[in-house]
């Protein structure tokens, strides 16, 4: 049962909508402990750790060609379509990405433009667990691939068999990763970020997981290696009006729901008569769910916040920042337009959030913890860097020079002037 919150006051949606809280220090204490472990033992430390910590014995940490090859055969017909189709509205979403390099004469002899080159290698974690994110391989492979990536590795722990589950290796092998590991955790980001004898130091760590893993990705960025965004467990929120059907919203929370544990889920509604009847739907589709157990853990945190007026539900949302949200309200296009914060947003009640998170084309890897504020979701632009050049005639650097000038000579950079001014001598020299 959601816990109903009626009219709250401004002063109370901070406390409301607050994201679960973990002991950072201990966690951080334990990782860095695990990358340590990594950085000095390399190979062997990890496939002590995957023993400790997964209780598999792992004896190649790379995934061979012939498995890679064999997985296809694992993989039902009808799934292999679905990941294909998947595939294609993925490049074709992404696709669209792609900036042409524009010259840009900002004055007469000054040309300046811009270039995205690919990040040479990138690392990829993908989840195995009790649910193995193949759909993820799509939304991180597939731009990886068309950003020019020229090396795309990819790390996942092994099942309670020793093994990688047959379609992420499929998935894998159809976009174009160039390597597999069978190792995950906090120790495959470690392996990622600093190299071992067999997993390559990579430039930028990308991908979701458990707690252990998201404190892994932000402690190697303090020292300097790049990951995709700070994340934490996955969320939703739902707002919904008259216009909302109670059985769509029920499975849409309980799509977040089953994620996890610690998956945090929000309704936001103008009445308390919605409410009931999502919460009615949501008992009776709750029943039928494998995952039902994650579910109810993760329903236990979560919250339904009962605002009538339209414009405070906008101003609520905003300031959590949702990874994922629904607009399962009248004029919801219209309503879209008024969300500055989220991560992506689903409109109408034919919009589930599902669609995103396999097959639409948007990538479904977005800021969690209220981080979509300030950061957005992975895209084409997220494997590439932007690199911009200059070029001057004779003619633009004299147009330019005494800007230049003036400007290096009153921060006292003589040697910046000077730059300039030995050109501007030789050009009046010739002149």
């Amino acid at each position: 049962m959601m816990k109903v919150f009626n009219e709250p006051s401004y002063n109370e949606w901070a406390s409301i909508i607050a994201r679960p809280v973990i002991d950072a220090a201990q966690l951080n204490e334990k990782v860095n402990t695990i990358i340590a472990e990594v950085v000095v033992g390399g190979d062997d430390a990890i496939k002590k750790l995957t023993l400790q910590f997964d209780g598999i014995s792992i004896h190649e940490l790379k995934v061979s060609a012939e498995k890679i090859a064999t997985a296809e055969n694992l993989v039902t017909a009808g799934l292999k379509t679905a990941i294909q189709l998947a595939k294609v509205n993925i490049e074709i979403f992404h696709n669209s990405q792609i900036q042409k390099v524009e010259r840009i004469e900002t004055m007469p002899g000054v040309w300046c433009w811009r270039k995205s080159v690919g990040i040479e290698k990138v690392g990829i974690y993908i989840p195995g667990g009790s649910a193995p994110l193949f759909s993820t391989v799509l939304m991180l492979g597939v731009p990886a691939k068309m950003a020019g990536c020229k090396e795309i590795i990819l790390c996942t722990p092994p099942n309670e068999h020793g093994d990688i589950h047959p379609a992420i290796l499929y998935a894998a092998s159809l976009v174009g990763v160039t390597s597999i590991y069978s190792v995950g955790g906090a120790q495959a980001i470690a392996a990622m970020a600093y190299g071992t004898a067999t997993i390559p130091k990579v430039h930028k760590i990308f991908g979701p997981g458990n707690q252990y893993v998201t404190a892994a990705k932000q402690l190697v960025q303090q020292n300097g290696i790049a990951i995709d965004m700070p994340a934490g467990p996955s969320e939703v929120c739902v707002w919904a009006d008259e216009n909302a059907i109670p059985s769509f919203v029920a499975a849409d929370l309980l799509s977040q729901a089953e994620h996890g544990s610690d998956s945090q889920v929000i309704l936001v509604a103008n009445n308390k008569t919605i409410i009931d009847a999502i919460q009615l739907e949501i008992d009776l589709q709750l029943i039928a769910l494998p995952r039902k157990d994650i579910a109810v853990k993760a329903l236990a945190n979560s919250k339904a916040i009962i605002l009538s007026n339209q414009d405070q539900a906008i101003d609520l949302i905003n300031t959590y920042a949702p990874e994922h949200l629904i607009l399962a309200v009248d004029n919801a296009l219209q309503i879209a337009d008024k969300i500055i914060n989220a991560g992506s947003v689903f409109i109408g009640n034919y919009s589930p959030e599902s669609v995103g998170d396999y097959a639409s084309g948007t990538n479904h890897t977005l800021p969690t913890n209220g981080h979509a504020n300030a950061y957005s979701g992975v895209s084409l632009d997220s494997f590439v860097k932007k690199i911009t050049f200059q070029q001057l005639t004779e003619r633009g650097l004299m147009n330019i020079a005494p800007t230049v000038i003036e400007m290096a000579e009153a921060e006292g950079l003589q040697a910046h002037s000077n730059a300039v001014s030995v050109r501007l001598n030789l050009i009046k020299s010739k002149l």
